[in-house]
């Protein structure tokens, strides 16, 4: 396997073009995304900042392939996911893109480490093997002593550390974070952002975070700003 799932050391993770999402409500139309180009170069830490209800989730979703533009398109490592039928986007989503959100969303059903092999599961990998290296993550993100905890057993900044890992185990060209750090306290959440830096200069996975928070979002390489449907670079 290679260190992250990417096309080449220059093809962007993430590439869009004209991105349009417009939805209906009632008798009107409502803009959210207006042509938005973008592209997110390998290793690469992009914040995206912006009031509630700018479209940040909005332009995380169609990034990663979890809903359809109403117009343009979006690649990742060079794919056009529109091109792609439902399977295709499916594998290309799993091998390529991972995803951490405000709340964990492990499975309370499953050890934390069930929680973090499951991408790997997914993809086909023999469980022995996924588990092996849902451990060295885990181990990575000093969650050694929680290998047979279920969520329910795990404090929330141990939780959300274990769904960074999650993001990380296939090694994906890029991870898409949606308010990564919202549910935690002030000094928990330094912290998650101190990891989420330490494993980009590690692994090399490029990370697109949307968030509240400027003063975090101002240790990333690029920091920009939704606004009226359109994004902003900030200086």
């Amino acid at each position: 396997m290679s260190d992250t799932a990417t096309g080449s050391p220059t093809t962007p993770a993430i590439r869009c073009e004209g991105l349009t999402k417009r939805y209906r409500q009632g008798d009107l139309d409502v803009d959210v995304l207006m042509g938005i180009d973008l592209a997110i170069a390998p290793r690469e830490q992009i914040a995206i900042v912006g009031v509630s209800g700018s479209g940040k989730s909005t332009l995380l979703h169609l990034l990663g392939g979890l809903d359809e533009p109403t117009a343009g398109r979006v690649s990742v490592i060079g794919r056009d996911m529109s091109k792609l039928g439902p399977a295709a986007r499916g594998r290309l989503r799993n091998h390529a893109l991972g995803f951490v959100y405000q709340f964990h969303h492990l499975l309370p059903e499953l050890t934390c480490l069930e929680n973090v092999a499951l991408p790997l599961t997914i993809g086909g990998q023999a469980t022995r093997v996924a588990a092996k290296e849902a451990e060295r993550l885990l181990e990575r993100v000093g969650l050694e002593h929680r290998l047979r905890h279920k969520p329910g057993e795990m404090s929330g900044g141990e939780r959300q550390r274990a769904a960074v890992a999650r993001a990380l185990v296939t090694r994906p060209s890029c991870v898409l974070a949606d308010e990564p750090t919202g549910n935690l306290d002030e000094r928990t959440a330094a912290r998650v952002w101190d990891l989420i830096a330490e494993l980009n200069r590690e692994s090399g996975t490029s990370f697109l975070v949307a968030t509240h928070d400027h003063a975090l979002a101002g240790r990333m390489d690029r920091v920009l700003t939704l606004t009226d449907g359109r994004v902003d670079e900030s200086t």
